[in-house]
């Protein structure tokens, strides 16, 4: 084998060890666990870390005045079993919730059932939290549920070989003890978007939004206690590349958070994920080594750009300095540098790395075939597929397998069939590599798509545009209505030139505008059609609860051309809007 390829997963099976619930996994990943166990860490008098009671930790600060709650993780559920931790050691009153960023904001409803409808509390967050959480709940959520699904090993099994061995920030996505995940999200009173001061709890706070995973992210300073609350320092390596889907995440914004963080001097790190770090000699270390392994990424990948290397070069060419292996915060137990690499090539200079293929290449169901024949047909790729898996080879297996199962188009349309043979060598290959990474992120996609390979778990309804109901009633009635632009077949929508309002019974206006294959937002103004509705028989409309001629046959939706809205409505795909 190439020794100039990235190491991202062993050459060998000798590294593979069995966890607790039987699950075969890297032996580095399986110990990783350890680290991410649920306990409540006692940082310093008066303030708590709760480490493993879901994907995020919760942190509670007690003040002269009262608690401060810090990020309330992804459910009501998750929330209240933090509270009940917390309340064994203080029974302050709740006087302000905290966001870091605005993935882990659900809970916050718990704070509020706990203190009773005449509590008076804060909520401090970033100014873009509320417009993150519309866009990703209602504009991508196929894509994002599917997504977390093989990211975090939604659909793997409890036990046995393919069974989580942890998710890298925490022990899984969600605790299962937590169902049925009631969402809680309380939308911040006070809003950041610049650094500021203030006293909360009768505690002195900074807040510097620094970009992290997220552009809404800030870091949380109390000079007087010397605690810094962060995301930028995990237990891993950062992950500029998220394989559920992400925006860019600028290693150079990074940077500037990291070297904020430097600059605090804090004795007290807390963290969003992982267990906090105390002494400010050692948290200063391992800051810089965490810095410096995502300047070492960027600054690397930039100068092989300027080399002219393709990705796939690039990957070759960037590998981290073994030194980097010395901590678990700089190892590759979450994303992979290789994948890494790749964002910040895209990042940067767009898709187009040089290649020349790439700028014009053959059909995908045809590439496969044409390469399937050259190599002297399917029993010949089988054959080398095969011959690669018992040399270890295992990166030119999973191409070698890869091209039969994606030369044919499944019911779907889309390039997932092949053989059943075939399906299940692929399946085999992608369980090999999972089983000999060190990154729960390309562990538990490699797993899920392997499951999925040998039809044991199907993600089909991934792949379909849901608006769930929570997140429709979540957001305003004007955000679920724009958002239909995402779904509309412009074939259906070909030649169409209309407008449509929306009147929703708060006094909501709104509309779209049809206008040859587009949708455009409007303010419904100068509507051709009107309709007359509420916001939850939008939201069960658009849940799949309720269909559209149920709804206007039932005056549900009122309007005085049904016909005129159904033929509007059913240029977009939602199943409930067509039937």
């Amino acid at each position: 084998m190439n020794s100039h390829l990235p190491q991202s997963f062993a050459a060998t099976v000798d590294v593979v060890a069995t966890g607790p619930k039987g699950q075969r996994a890297h032996t580095t990943l399986q110990n990783h666990t350890a680290r991410l166990e649920r306990k409540l860490w006692n940082v310093r008098p008066g303030v708590w870390c709760l480490v493993g009671n879901g994907l995020s930790n919760q942190t509670f600060i007690e003040g002269p005045e009262g608690l401060i709650a810090i990020d309330t993780g992804e459910s009501v559920q998750e929330m209240a079993a933090a509270l009940a931790e917390v309340r064994a050691h203080t029974d302050a009153p709740v006087v302000a919730v905290m966001y870091t960023h605005f993935h882990y904001v659900t809970g916050t409803q718990a704070i509020f059932d706990e203190a009773g409808p005449d509590a008076e509390i804060e909520v401090w967050g970033h100014e873009r939290i509320v417009g993150n959480r519309q866009r990703y709940g209602l504009e991508v959520s196929a894509a994002a549920g599917r997504g977390l699904v093989h990211q975090f090993g939604i659909s793997l099994p409890d036990e046995g070989p393919d069974a989580v061995a942890n998710v890298g920030l925490g022990l899984f996505f969600r605790d299962a003890s937590h169902a049925p995940f009631t969402e809680g999200f309380v939308a911040p009173t006070i809003t950041v978007g610049e650094p500021t001061k203030a006293t909360i709890a009768g505690l002195d706070v900074y807040m510097a939004p620094f970009p992290s995973d997220a552009d809404d992210n800030m870091t949380l300073w109390f000079p007087d206690i010397g605690v810094c609350v962060n995301n930028h320092v995990w237990p891993t390596l950062f992950n500029v590349f998220a394989i559920r889907g992400e925006e860019y995440r600028d290693p150079r914004v990074l940077l500037a958070g990291l070297d904020h963080i430097q600059e605090l001097g804090a004795d007290h790190l807390l963290c969003t994920h992982g267990p906090p770090l105390s002494g400010a000699t050692d948290i200063a270390k391992q800051v810089t080594d965490y810095r410096d392994s995502i300047a070492f990424l960027w600054d690397q990948t930039v100068r092989g750009i300027n080399r002219g290397l393709t990705c796939d070069e690039l990957t070759e060419f960037v590998q981290l300095p073994d030194r980097f292996a010395d901590s678990y915060f700089t190892q590759q137990l979450y994303g992979l540098v290789e994948h890494h690499v790749r964002q910040i090539h895209s990042g940067l200079r767009g898709w187009f790395d040089g290649y020349e293929p790439a700028l014009f290449p053959v059909g995908h169901v045809e590439r496969h075939q044409k390469l399937i024949e050259g190599f002297g047909g399917a029993d010949e790729v089988r054959r080398q597929a095969s011959e690669a898996v018992a040399n270890d080879d295992l990166r030119w297996a999973l191409e070698l397998a890869s091209w039969l199962v994606r030369s044919e188009v499944n019911d779907a349309g889309r390039a997932d069939a092949g053989e059943e043979a075939d399906r299940q060598q692929l399946a085999g290959i992608l369980r090999a590599i999972a089983q000999r990474t060190t990154s729960s992120n390309s562990r538990n996609w490699c797993l899920t798509r392997a499951l999925e390979l040998e039809e044991s778990i199907d993600v089909a309804r991934h792949r379909v545009h849901r608006f769930g109901m929570g997140a429709v009633l979540g957001n305003p009635p004007a955000a679920s209505v724009h958002a239909l632009r995402v779904v509309l077949d412009p074939t259906l929508a070909e030649g169409k030139h209309v407008e449509l309002s929306w009147k929703f019974s708060d006094g909501t206006v709104t509309g779209l505008r049809l206008r040859d294959g587009v949708a455009v937002p409007t303010d419904g103004s100068s509507a051709d059609e009107t309709v007359a509705l509420d916001h939850e028989t939008w939201a069960r409309v658009l849940g799949g609860k309720l269909s559209l001629p149920d709804a206007l046959e039932s005056g549900a939706i009122a309007t005085d051309n049904q016909a005129a809205v159904q033929s509007f409505l059913g240029c977009f795909d939602i199943a409930s809007l067509k039937s």
